[in-house]
């Protein structure tokens, strides 16, 4: 058995002056009980935590270390920009560097905005999108997390869907009311909902693949039908890539799908472990934000050079040839094995995958929207996540999040994550 002492006394002292003492809420492990690690340290596919224990990690601080902890060429970036300065509150080169950098591998988007969160990008894309087109109600779906911005938290995934509590208290119900939630995968309420509403509806907001109740793939046409009805009807079409942009694919949901939004979010990635958010989209919808239109938002830190020297390093790491090749490879090796292990032991479960994003639900029915979603079995997996934490393996702290694949991830790495994944099924 590991010890865990430390985190233990961690998480104590914590718990006196941090809300549930953890600044998110999914770090609590309150869905799969017990108490949170506290990490020290990350290298590689690595993390350590406070009682020097190693564990090949899935979580990747929830998807932007996709080169892997703690990178040499962007630590040494990084460096470099450290003795700089840290902060200018002023417009830097960097951030031309980047913004272009995204634009040429994202098309559907002439003008980008860096801010420091998704929340930012999300709130601050559905504030353009009301501008844009002078309407209040937007649409959202069920289980897709697009941070915690008041509007957006209306059946949510990620930690909401994990402490079921998709409604927050302190979001006024005046905001609630211009927020209409939909089923996923579902074109008929889609086209009803859109036919029915139009007039007053700015935007449609979704996770082109959601990443928030675990990893639920697109119906087949779904997300062309969804393209067609917004484009019909004026509406402005938002795809949150925060998680799924260059995880899926290079260019995002939008190229593996050949969808193209008129607004897109992202964040994760383009900060390369450091807090960055960008929202962007067509021009005459971007012309609306300050200081070149009325729409306004703000931010002292947007633009930090740090965090877009880390994005900017990142990036020309995954263009590389080859990393996404990798990538796929060791994604694809990881599902065999997964997928073989439980059919070995026996144990109903569902993995589905897009790129180097993926989930397994503890399920036998398909799972394609967030009421199927809820139908895993949330038990069993909370004992498959201690047991495979005690063997070293750090996958996320509830059935309702995705995991991730790194570069830095090694055919080792995932033989282990295989073997220890049936030794504990074929025990449950």
């Amino acid at each position: 058995m590991r010890n865990y002492d430390n985190s233990r006394k961690l998480f104590k002292r914590a718990s006196r002056v941090i809300p549930g003492g953890v600044n998110s809420p999914v770090r609590a492990f309150r869905a799969v009980g017990g108490n949170p690690l506290f990490i020290e340290r990350a290298k590689g596919s690595r993390i350590f935590d406070a009682d020097g224990n190693s564990y090949i990690d899935y979580v990747l601080s929830w998807g932007p270390m996709i080169l892997g902890h703690a990178n040499p060429v962007v630590l040494a970036a990084l460096k470099k920009a450290l003795a700089k300065g840290t902060s200018y509150g002023a417009p830097t080169a960097l951030e031309i560097e980047l913004a272009e950098l995204v634009l040429k591998i994202y098309p559907s988007m002439d003008k980008v905005r860096m801010v420091n969160s998704g929340t930012e990008a999300t709130m601050s894309a559905i504030r353009v999108a009301r501008g844009f087109t002078g309407r209040d109600k937007i649409i959202k779906f069920e289980g897709c997390y697009h941070g915690h911005a008041d509007g957006l938290l209306v059946k949510a995934g990620s930690g909401a869907a994990t402490f079921g509590v998709p409604d927050s208290p302190g979001v006024p119900e005046s905001y609630a009311r211009n927020t209409v939630t939909l089923p996923f995968n579902d074109i008929p309420a889609l086209k009803k909902t859109i036919e029915k509403q139009w007039r007053e509806i700015a935007c449609v907001i979704i996770e082109p693949v959601v990443g928030n109740i675990g990893c639920v793939l697109p119906r087949p046409g779904y997300l062309e039908a969804l393209r067609k009805l917004t484009k019909a009807h004026g509406i402005v079409l938002i795809f949150d890539e925060v998680m799924t942009g260059f995880r899926v694919a290079f260019g995002g949901a939008q190229a593996r799908y050949g969808i193209k939004p008129d607004m897109t979010c992202l964040g994760k990635v383009i900060g390369g472990g450091l807090p960055v958010g960008a929202y962007g989209g067509r021009k005459e919808i971007m012309s609306m934000v300050s200081p070149e239109g009325p729409v306004y938002q703000a931010g002292t830190l947007s633009g930090n050079p740090l965090a877009m020297t880390a994005g900017i390093t990142t990036i020309k790491e995954l263009s590389k040839a080859g990393a996404y090749r990798d990538l796929e490879k060791k994604a694809s090796q990881l599902e065999r094995g997964l997928k073989d292990a439980a059919k070995r032991a026996g144990v109903r479960t569902r993995f589905y995958r897009a790129g180097s994003m993926f989930c397994t639900y503890f399920a036998g029915a398909e799972i394609v929207d967030y009421q199927t979603a809820k139908s895993a079995d949330a038990t069993l997996f909370a004992r498959f996540f201690t047991a495979m934490l005690q063997r070293g393996v750090n996958i996320a702290p509830s059935q309702f999040e995705a995991g991730f694949m790194s570069l830095a991830h090694s055919e080792k790495d995932i033989e282990q994550t295989v073997a220890s994944a049936y030794d504990v099924l074929k025990k449950l």
